[in-house]
């Protein structure tokens, strides 16, 4: 695990002109409070609601690229989270590269853990309109937007007509708009989180590599990774 670990939330220390350095993501990649979800979890299971996977999307995140390339990299992430935001801005193009060319198939995990570092559960209502990008076919797109319009911590979320808008702005239709305002997707977002708590995820970001979690989520990292 990464230096830096915090139990919560607190607003984004860093600035820089010239935008993140690896030293920056590998020392401040925030750690979520696990024991609140707990919690969580327990009034998600008393409250359900039947689960509707987004179309481009299963039960367990968004798969993007080639399902039969040779590697296959996870990709667990928050969008209010800060140093998520960071990783996006170092490694996003890396991903890219390569899904696009075939190396890998990337598949993000839109988790809520992070409800608590705003006033209107920014985290859960993003997590859910990431769900209505996917089922649009705009989920890549969408995310990316997602990150370059990130609220601080600590006050309101984007809100849902500005989360069409970006869904919009990335590609999908009008009716993206209700499928956001209805949190038609929260279910499946609640699920994928609890998914990843299960599986021992404990941070975000967090980078698995065939499996492997990769300790040092940079380019280079990735990369040697992917090398074995």
């Amino acid at each position: 695990m990464m230096a830096g670990k915090r139990k919560a939330p607190t607003k984004n220390p860093l600035t820089s002109k010239r935008g993140p350095s690896q030293a920056t993501v590998i020392g401040l990649i925030v750690v979520v409070a696990f024991a609140a979800l707990v919690g969580v979890g327990v009034y998600w299971n008393n409250a359900p609601r039947e689960v509707v996977v987004p179309a481009n999307a299963t039960a367990q995140g968004v798969p993007t690229g080639n399902s039969a390339a040779p590697n296959k990299i996870s990709v667990y992430l928050d969008f209010q989270c800060p140093m998520c935001k960071q990783f996006e801005a170092l490694s996003g193009s890396t991903l890219e590269e390569l899904r696009d060319t075939g190396q890998a198939e990337v598949t993000y995990h839109p988790i809520a853990i992070l409800d608590r570092a705003s006033t209107d559960q920014y985290s859960s209502r993003s997590a859910a309109a990431a769900g209505c990008a996917a089922d649009a076919g705009v989920f890549p797109q969408f995310e990316k937007l997602l990150y370059e319009n990130q609220p601080p911590e600590g006050g309101p979320g984007l809100p849902n007509d500005q989360l069409a808008q970006l869904a919009q702005q990335a590609g999908a239709g009008p009716e993206v708009g209700q499928c956001i305002e209805d949190k038609r997707f929260e279910p499946w977002a609640q699920g994928v989180t609890e998914q990843a708590f299960e599986a021992g995820v404990q941070s975000t970001p967090t980078v698995l590599v065939n499996g492997q979690k990769v300790d040092n989520p940079t380019p280079d990292g990735i990369r040697q990774a992917l090398a074995g």
